[in-house]
């Protein structure tokens, strides 16, 4: 298959030219036979219309005129400040908007030039990211075309530039216009991922594969069809004369103890050979000189990259969250003589090894990252786009949540591929908090084109990406695509394409996914990014990528929630080498629900939850119930279905974590689906759309706790595991208790024990029977606690049936409220088992240091509380839930 495409493509241009890429503040002045590069911004004065004769054009009349425009951004955003759009995220507003991505439409706007600009050698127009069939016209002049989302596209634009005004006009197509009448005409589609709920496309019959555009924005099982078109990065005007500096890169050659080699790299740009004095001096992480270093740097006409040796003594690393500082260096680059330097820049680096592990052992072939030397047991989760309109997500909000991950224990987080390629901010961030970034290009799970043109424009985003990347030590895998090669080999579509198919064909199709995931992918970060690992797919066990194994490499598991449905006990019969995707729904907060459902009833079955269900068309939230009915019973009603559900979440979620973590080395991570939500809907998110915390995020904090115990009961028996997170070994005790639900304690064992480093350690195994000792399994419990430096640090209950078949009491919890240094204090305390005890405010939001947690007769629990709030609005407010209650327990 051929994809079209516009008929001429832009020039590549480096990855750091103009100034998206100018993250380490590269400045180039003035020098004997070169000028002063300039960058003239072109963020204003845009406006955006329905391209003429466009089919929507009678239907919206308003839209046909030119409305003011915002850039970066898109035109549901513009549209939607104009009042010609509703809010998609609200109510059922998502339909009413898909007209949108199935139009055409103008953007223009108009700048002056100066007769200096003008004079310059080189003058190139720049677009950062166009969204995503364009073509760009300057004083009429067609400039260039563009046809992927995550390319940077220039165009030499000089001769066609006027001192004083010119008019820039981008022109943006319908990728779903553009690509269905091809597509119908093929022998065959290539399958996709989901079918549109709205009937823009024929079932079957996807465009997102045979685009480099995001592919969420088709619509996904967590998120709404919103197809995106836009200028969704920055433009502007670059003018030079003779030399720039285009890009800035460190490459790390060795690293040990003693000293770490590194080659501080220059991508030139100089229309003479020349040879120009280079400084580079290097800044410890508490901003003290540690190295300097003068040479001669010779220039070769044209585009080159030069690289001048650098070597630190002593270096300090950089280390995951919980395993060492987070140290980074600062390089310094000065380029010309001192008093009149050509070109002055930085960039911020950690020193660091990874390496992702396989060996063979018992249990097949392993698949552990190995940071510095230490293997570490991946703790995260999967992260989603941060909006389903990209140029409406701030660094605030990206800090929110790499925050929320931080506090829960996690150390890494995968940055799925079926969304795009984020901002150096967002990277910036995970270095200095320690956060491991999983990378996934961006392909999401659909099957994609084989052919040359479709290849060579991937090869160049992935170049592009990568090189403007490479330099973050958070990054420690890239991987090629999302469950691709896996879902060839085992989805009902896929299948039976394969059936439709001869077997020529299928083995070319399989051999394009080879080649380009295998081959192309893996080249490119060999290239550009040597010391990252590269992955060919997730799942897989590497090689050609086709596999979804237990005892080799990363491993997604949807047997629970999907597919047959299973409990989450199900977790504990399978034991992967690394589990990348696994995951249980819940509804998000019942604040976060009348957000968008307005004053709407609130059922399962209510129009309005249905739409922000994606899952099954809606039907998840009866797939939803059923697990909650499976473990609770009936819901009395809406709001305890909600409470329940995160509650089920939780405890399914920390089952299978609290497994993984106990199974290590044989397991070496827990990444489970998903942290973030893009929009206020009913998904697998643990922090919902609006950055509050489900229970399952405060549970998180504990199951990936540096120090825990796991006692994990499965078919009547217990097995209890240590595990520790620390280098060293650490001298620790553990006990168990055999209590009442009135806190009365039947048994009591105490044992002493010395952690192994890196290690879980199975400390003991108890039937049933050995555990209750006689007594009822329906009022009775058993406590593990571990506890290090003379207080606990890690507890798991575990219960001997379904909370629907215990005999919960109703407990009386008491809540007293207290002034604190920052904010207030809130002390806990009950008379009886209180399970899940979950703290809320009302409409208020407050920040709480702990919540869904288990609250035993006799040990209080206090919590840290922030709000702008005044003590008499928290107490007015205050609201303390508990399963027994929510259940409707008999005391």
């Amino acid at each position: 298959m051929t994809i079209p495409a516009p008929p001429t493509r832009a020039r590549r241009i480096p990855s750091l030219a103009g100034l998206a890429g100018l993250a380490g503040a590269l400045l180039l002045l003035a020098g004997p036979g070169w000028a002063a590069p300039a960058t003239q911004v072109l963020d204003q004065g845009w406006q955006v219309r329905l391209a003429p004769g466009d089919a929507h054009e009678a239907e919206h009349p308003q839209a046909a005129r030119w409305l003011a425009a915002t850039v970066p951004g898109t035109v549901q955003t513009d549209l939607m400040a104009a009042g010609l759009a509703a809010d998609p995220l609200v109510g059922r507003n998502e339909g009413t908007i898909q007209w949108i991505g199935l139009s055409d439409w103008v953007y223009r706007t108009h700048f002056d030039v100066d007769q200096a600009t003008l004079a310059r050698r080189h003058v190139e127009l720049v677009f950062d990211g166009l969204d995503t069939f364009a073509e760009v016209y300057l004083n009429g002049h067609k400039l260039l075309s563009a046809d992927n989302m995550f390319r940077r596209w220039a165009a030499y634009a000089k001769p066609w530039l006027h001192v004083g005004g010119n008019t820039l006009e981008v022109r943006l197509f319908s990728p779903i216009k553009r690509l269905q009448p091809w597509l119908k005409r093929q022998p065959y589609a290539l399958p996709g991922e989901f079918d549109s709920a709205f009937g823009d496309e024929p079932k079957g019959l996807q465009t997102a594969n045979y685009v480099r555009k995001a592919a969420y924005q088709y619509g996904w099982d967590w998120g709404p069809r919103i197809v995106t078109e836009g200028i969704w990065q920055p433009v502007h005007l670059d003018s030079w004369d003779g030399l720039r500096v285009a890009g800035l890169h460190v490459a790390q050659k060795h690293l040990d103890a003693q000293a770490a080699q590194l080659d501080v790299q220059l991508d030139v740009d100089t229309d003479s050979d020349a040879s120009l004095p280079a400084e580079i001096r290097v800044y410890g992480p508490h901003g003290q000189p540690v190295a300097r270093r003068l040479a001669d740097v010779e220039v070769a006409a044209g585009h080159h990259r030069v690289g001048v040796p650098v070597t630190l003594a002593h270096p300090k690393r950089w280390y995951p969250a919980g395993y060492g500082a987070q140290d980074l260096y600062t390089v310094r680059v000065r380029l010309g003589d001192s008093d009149r330097p050509l070109y002055e820049g930085s960039r911020q680096i950690g020193l660091r090894t990874v390496e992702v592990r396989r060996e063979k052992d018992p249990w097949g072939r392993s698949f552990a990252f190995v940071v510095n030397g230490i293997p570490i047991f991946a703790k995260g989760a999967n992260l989603i786009p941060f909006d389903s309109f990209p140029t409406r997500v701030d660094e605030a909000r990206m800090r929110q949540t790499l925050e929320s991950a931080r506090a829960a224990n996690m150390n890494m987080l995968r940055v799925w591929g079926g969304g795009y390629y984020l901002p150096d901010a967002f990277y910036a961030m995970a270095d200095r908090m320690g956060l491991m970034i999983w990378q996934d290009f961006m392909f999401g799970g659909a099957i994609p084109p084989r052919d040359a043109a479709f290849v060579a424009n991937v090869r160049q985003e992935a170049v592009e990406q990568v090189e403007r990347l490479s330099n973050h030590p958070s990054i420690v895998l890239w991987c090629g695509n999302n469950e691709v090669q896996s879902s060839w080999l085992s989805w009902g579509d896929r299948k039976a394409l394969q059936r439709s198919l001869a077997a020529e064909e299928n083995e070319r199709i399989k051999q394009g996914m080879r080649d380009l995931f295998g081959e192309v992918l893996r080249e490119v970060v060999v290239q550009n990014d040597p010391d990252v690992p590269y992955w060919p797919s997730s799942p897989s066990r590497g090689g050609d990528g086709f596999a979804n194994s237990l005892d080799d490499g990363d491993y997604h598991y949807w047997d629970v929630w999907s597919g047959e449905a299973k409990p989450a006990t199900a977790y504990l019969d399978i034991t992967p080498r690394f589990q990348s995707e696994y995951g249980l729904q819940s509804f998000p907060d019942l604040r976060t629900i009348r957000a968008f459902a307005g004053t709407e009833p609130l059922q399962v079955d209510s129009p309005v939850l249905r739409a922000h269900q994606k899952f099954d068309g809606g039907n998840g939230n009866r797939r939803l119930l059923d697990y909650v009915r499976r473990e609770y019973g009936e819901p009395k009603d809406f709001s305890a279905l909600v409470y329940l559900s995160q509650v089920m979440q939780a405890d399914g979620i920390a089952l299978a974590a609290e497994h993984l973590r106990a199974s290590r080395p044989r397991s070496m991570g827990s990444l489970y689906w998903q942290l973030n939500d893009l929009w206020p809907g009913v998904t697998w998110s643990s922090i919902d759309a609006y950055g509050r915390w489900k229970a399952l995020q405060f549970r998180a904090r504990r199951f990936y706790a540096p120090l825990l115990v796991a006692a994990l009961r499965h078919q009547g028996t217990t097995t209890v595991s240590l595990v520790s997170d620390r280098t060293t070994p650490l001298a620790a005790h553990w006990r168990l208790r055999l209590m009442d639900f009135a806190g009365h304690v039947r048994r009591e064992e105490n044992h002493d024990v010395t952690l192994a480093p890196l290690a879980s350690t199975q400390v003991a195994h108890y039937t049933d029977a050995q555990l209750l000792d006689g007594a009822d399994p329906r009022t009775t419990f058993a406590a593990f606690e571990l506890i290090a430096d003379g207080k606990p640090v890690s507890r798991n209950l575990v219960f001997f049936a379904l909370p629907k078949d215990l005999r919960l009491p109703q407990p009386h919890v008491h809540a007293q409220l207290a002034p604190a240094t920052r904010g207030h204090t809130l002390t806990l305390t009950t008379d009886a088992l209180a399970r899940d005890v979950w703290v809320s405010f009302g409409d208020l939001d407050v920040g709480l240091s702990d919540n869904g947690f288990d609250l035993l007769p006799g040990e209080p629990v206090t919590l840290d509380v922030e709000s702008k709030a005044s003590a008499e609005a928290l107490r007015q407010a205050l609201q303390v839930q508990d399963l027994a209650h929510t259940m409707g327990t008999a005391p």
